[in-house]
């Protein structure tokens, strides 16, 4: 498993939007340091910059897998977080 870092802007984004979502969120991303490929399908690289994108129903977490940490880099709704 690996360990898991949350920026300060992925920490308030978690904050802003409702429980359900931010624990939904959350969960996946565990999934997804414990075994990447049972997110494999909602996974894939990012274009134009480092990292991937990690798709969970309308919300779009973009992190960065290198090496023993997952760092979660942003998060936020489709559309607005690849700017």
């Amino acid at each position: 498993m690996k360990q898991v870092s949350y920026t300060k802007a992925a920490i308030r984004a978690l904050r802003r939007m409702p429980a359900n979502t931010s624990r939904l969120i959350r969960t996946k991303i565990e999934a997804y340091a414990t075994d990447p490929a049972s997110q494999a399908n909602n996974v894939t690289p990012l274009k134009g910059r480092t990292g991937i994108r990690l798709r969970v129903g309308d919300w779009r977490v973009i992190m960065d897998d290198r090496g023993s940490v997952l760092a979660i880099l942003d998060i936020g709704p489709r559309g607005g977080i690849h700017d």
